[in-house]
């Protein structure tokens, strides 16, 4: 979609060339930006001219600039990619499963951004599933030249909206080393078979045999559970049905969404249990 409204754009290298004019927004992808009408923009600020790295491997864990693109993501996950994952890290299997929850094509995988999908927040963000259920950390820089971190999953405060101060620019997203070394599931469904994602739910098994299990899609903001281990069946469909933040919309009703997410659940609880992947 052409941007009519728009008169100026420039290019940011460094860190004081992130602070807005009135009328400016930060351009990573762009995919959603150019997607709707955007009445109130006049200039654009590029992002990607700023040279952070996509991805870097430290003992900590993952650091995935904010400016990194999906396709750059799964390529690294798949091995395909100049920076490779040490072997022990297993949740980057589901990467990919991450990246085919969204609603678009692998053509967009190679514009949109990890850092672009987590700030627009939607509820059906997969970037914010996948972050959500690694326990991932958002590095926000201040307009002070202060940063802060916060988990993903809290930085998400609604649909479409979240915890960003006007002038805060994600920089970086950050996931532990021993979240990545645990075994990642992650489950979608959709009202339509290409349609945007009703319910995403990821489950987790860690090496000290915690679990942790997410609900995105169907709730307006991340929702997750802890567990020191496999929780029963039972015990995980009560607490997902108590849950707070079901929604309806067009693309399903809340009661569609809490029950789907627990079947959805279900059998991520079940493949941990059993060590099997189902299909």
């Amino acid at each position: 979609m052409d941007l009519t409204s728009v008169t100026s754009f420039r290019s940011a290298r460094r860190r004081e060339d992130l602070a807005l004019a009135a009328g400016e927004t930060l351009l990573g992808g762009g995919t959603w930006l150019y997607g709707e009408p955007q009445p109130r923009v006049t200039g654009l600020v590029d992002l990607t001219t700023m040279g952070w790295e996509d991805l870097v491997v430290t003992p900590e864990g993952l650091q995935i600039g904010a400016t990194c693109t999906i396709a750059t993501l799964v390529a690294f996950a798949q091995g395909r990619h100049h920076v490779t994952p040490p072997a022990e890290w297993a949740a980057t299997a589901a990467f990919p499963d991450a990246a085919n929850a969204l609603l678009a094509s692998f053509k967009i995988w190679n514009t949109a951004t990890v850092g672009g999908n987590i700030c627009r927040s939607f509820a059906a963000g997969a970037m914010v599933s996948l972050a959500a259920g690694l326990d991932a950390t958002a590095l926000i820089w201040s307009p002070d030249g202060g940063e802060r971190r916060t988990l993903v999953a809290d930085l998400v405060t609604g649909n479409g909206e979240n915890g960003l101060a006007p002038g805060e620019v994600l920089r970086r997203i950050d996931v532990p080393a021993a979240t990545l070394r645990g075994r990642l599931v992650l489950h979608k469904i959709a009202l339509a078979e290409l349609g945007r994602s009703g319910a995403v739910t990821t489950g987790r098994l860690d090496a000290d045999g915690g679990t942790v299990f997410g609900i995105t899609a169907a709730t307006q903001r991340p929702t997750v559970f802890r567990y020191r281990g496999i929780p029963s069946a039972q015990e995980l469909a009560d607490d997902i049905a108590a849950a707070s933040g079901y929604y309806t919309d067009a693309l399903g009703s809340a009661d569609w969404r809490r029950g789907v997410a627990i079947v959805l659940a279900e059998r991520a609880r079940r493949e941990l249990a059993d060590g099997e992947v189902r299909a």
